[in-house]
Parts: C-alpha cells; sequence; structure tokens
C-alpha cells in the first residue's frame, strides 16, 4: 500500500490531524491577500490564520510549504461519484431514464467514493462536492454534499440531502415520441400538477388522526420538503424564456429556487435580482450549441457586478473523463471580467454560502475545516500545478493523480 492510498484510508476513520501550512501568498477568501502566510490546523480545525511572524507553530508539527495556499475549492455542481470515469453504463448512475419525474431518488444511494474519477478532482485542489443527480430528466433526483477524501458515503458528509433537482426546456422532453413531456408548456403543467399533489399530501398528514395517515409517498414526501423550503428546487434552464418560466413557477408555489446553467442569465438580470436568486453557472468552457448556443464568457463578470450570488460548477459531460475541472472553469472567467479575488470567492467562499456549509468550509478562518489548496504559482495559470490538496488536516494528495491524468 503507497503512501497516499495509507492517508486516504485512514482519513476517513479520524476526526483531524495537524498540520502547520506555510504560503508565499495565502488568500483567506475572508480577507484580504497575507504574504509570508500561515495556516495552523490542528485536530482537523483552522486555530489560526495570519503572518508567519504572528503564528507560532507548535514544536514537532509538520510544515507543508507552497507559493500559494487557498481555501480547499468547493464545485457547486457535479455529478462526479455518480458519473464515473469510465464511459460505461455501470457506472453511470447520475440520471436514471425511466419516469420524467423521479423527485425521490437520493444520491447517497449511489455514490461511489472509490470512483477514480473522485481523486482527480481532489488532486486539483477540490475537496468539498455538491453532486447527485444530473439535469436531463424533469425532476431526476436530489443532491447532496459530501468531502472528496473519503471513500465511503457514510463518511464526510456535510449535507445528506441538499436540493432537488429540475430541468426546463430540451433538455427535458422526452426522448420517445408521444411521451410526456414533449412541450415545455407541458414540463410546467407536470411539475404544477406535482405541486399541487403534494401540498394535498401534506394537507392529508397534517388533519389525519393519529394512525391513520395516509400511506407514505416518497415522491410526494420529497417535494413537501421543496414546498416547506427546506430544500430549495435545484433547475436547470439555458433559455431566458425558460428562466423566467421558472421564476413564474418559484413565486406561483412561494420556493426557494437555485439557477443552474442559466446561458442567458444575462438577459434577465434584473429579474433574477428581484428574486433574489442564487446562480450556479455553467462550465465557463463548454460548448456553445444548443440551447447553450447563446453562452457568454462574460455572465460571470455580469452577474458579479449586478449582485448576484453566483458558483462556478464542473457540470456533466457525456464524455471521458465525465467532468470537467471547477478550477479551470474559474480561471477563464478571469480572464473575462471578473477579479481575481472574485473568481476565488465563486470556488470557495461562495458556493459554500450557496449551499448552507459556509460555516465548515469556503474559507480559512479559525474553526472552520482545514482543508486548503496548494498552488506551485497562480492557480487560474493554466501552467500552475496544484501540488498538495488538505482535508481536516490530512494532506490527502500531492499532485501525483494530476501529473498521471489524461485530458
Amino acid at each position: 500500500m503507497n503512501r497516499l492510498t495509507f492517508l486516504l484510508c485512514v482519513s476517513a476513520a479520524l476526526q483531524g490531524q495537524s498540520l502547520a501550512i506555510r504560503a508565499e501568498s495565502l488568500y483567506t477568501a475572508a480577507g484580504p491577500v497575507i504574504q509570508d502566510g500561515v495556516v495552523l490546523i490542528q485536530d482537523g480545525k483552522v486555530s489560526a490564520v495570519g503572518r508567519a511572524a504572528d503564528v507560532k507553530v507548535p514544536s514537532g508539527l509538520t510544515v507543508k510549504r507552497a507559493k500559494v495556499a487557498v481555501p480547499g475549492l468547493v464545485d457547486g455542481r457535479s455529478t462526479v461519484g455518480l458519473s464515473g470515469l469510465l464511459n460505461q453504463s455501470h457506472d453511470q448512475d447520475q440520471l436514471e431514464g425511466s419516469a420524467p419525474l423521479q423527485p425521490e431518488l437520493r444520491a447517497m444511494d449511489a455514490y461511489n467514493g472509490r470512483d477514480p474519477l473522485v481523486s482527480y478532482v481532489r488532486s486539483l485542489g477540490v475537496t468539498t462536492l455538491h453532486t447527485g443527480h444530473g439535469p436531463g430528466a424533469l425532476i431526476s433526483g436530489q443532491t447532496f454534499v459530501i468531502k472528496t477524501d473519503t471513500t465511503e458515503v457514510t463518511h464526510g458528509v456535510l449535507k445528506p440531502q441538499a436540493m432537488v433537482a429540475a430541468t426546463l426546456g430540451d433538455g427535458a422532453r422526452a426522448r420517445e415520441a408521444g411521451k410526456a413531456p414533449g412541450t415545455r408548456a407541458k414540463q410546467i403543467a407536470m411539475l404544477r400538477a406535482e405541486l399541487v399533489a403534494a401540498q394535498e399530501y401534506a394537507r392529508k398528514q397534517k388533519e389525519a388522526e393519529k394512525g391513520k395517515e395516509p400511506p407514505r409517498d416518497l415522491r410526494k414526501e420529497a417535494l413537501v420538503q421543496v414546498l416547506r423550503k427546506e430544500l430549495p428546487l435545484l433547475a436547470t434552464a439555458h433559455r431566458a424564456q425558460d428562466i423566467l418560466s421558472l421564476l413564474r413557477l418559484a413565486k406561483e408555489f412561494d420556493l426557494d429556487i437555485v439557477l443552474d446553467g442559466a446561458s442567458e442569465a444575462y438577459l434577465v438580470l434584473d429579474a433574477l435580482k428581484a428574486a433574489k436568486v442564487s446562480v450556479i453557472l455553467h462550465p465557463t468552457m463548454a460548448r456553445a450549441f444548443g440551447e447553450m448556443e447563446n453562452l457568454s464568457l462574460e455572465t460571470a463578470a455580469r452577474l458579479q457586478a449586478a449582485g448576484i450570488p453566483f458558483a462556478f460548477q464542473s457540470g456533466f459531460e457525456g464524455y471521458v473523463p465525465k467532468t470537467r475541472v471547477v478550477l479551470w472553469e474559474g480561471a477563464l472567467a478571469t480572464a473575462n471580467g471578473l477579479s481575481f479575488e472574485d473568481t476565488l470567492r465563486a470556488l470557495t467562499l461562495g458556493p459554500a454560502r450557496l449551499l448552507g456549509i459556509a460555516d465548515r468550509v469556503g474559507s480559512l478562518e479559525k474553526g472552520k475545516d482545514g482543508d486548503v489548496a496548494l498552488f506551485d504559482g497562480d492557480p487560474f495559470e493554466y501552467t500552475t500545478h496544484c501540488v498538495g490538496t488538505v482535508i481536516n488536516g490530512v494532506l490527502v494528495s500531492e499532485g501525483e493523480e494530476t501529473r498521471g491524468a489524461t485530458h
């Protein structure tokens, strides 16, 4: 058993380890850059952050050095762990095609932490995944949030249920002629009918005498959670017309929604801001065709300028290795109007806040998890390497997977 495999095996069983990280440039995502900075991690949690001259490192504690250190990256939306590295049906669990509406499907039941794709993104600084059922069905299932250092789904989960994933537009049309939904109007009508049915189910549950409740319905239970705002509706929509339909549906049922994809978001910025909607933006380098034909490389900068909360995502690709790398998607945004600091926040603290996990991850602050990504240069420069990934104070990657990966 090599060193990295051993570390991965034991890290899930440990509450956390102790480590000091010293970087020429330390970006905390919670304040200005610290030159010659130190992050002190004790028992898996950040215990001190500051200049090397001001932070005392306990004698004998391992010190890991890097040119640049940033908070562990948080992938805003992914299917990694459900969509595996191989282009084979046996490791593709991100989309169940037997019915258009399946909100009861839970991502945890399909996640494979041992898939090489998980270690691949981890080696590039991704420490937290918001992953699960992907777009391609009217309601494809649920998502959840997990750390990338664990091989067992029972460890490292930050949110066992995060959102219910839906799709509007061409991506949700039935693949067989004569099957529903075949049009946009049918999509909204089917969603509306399911939400109304869930409302009625919740009413009967509340009014029924004890012991005489209606039989459990897992589909309706999931949508009741959406109606009660316990789970947001994560809706993939690219066309402006579909985004506006989503906003109307959310207003009708008073839903918390998160917009995913949003290729034409720049056309409806005022409506998004008025609705107080957060956006998980499509991969910046996604191919501009079909519903995404009008995407813009400047959308991230426009969302930032409009004051609309957003995060970057890796998304899903139908070809090997099945995922983009959220670090590189963010990097391209810096070349198209988004500042370094704003890009970093949209890869760390931004998605952490959007997902409701900012008390644990997303920035390097005292009391938070000791998750750090280390680089040998500017993280957004393509020639830079991720030279270390730390999760809960454990060095879980030193870049070996990166150097051995094919793209």
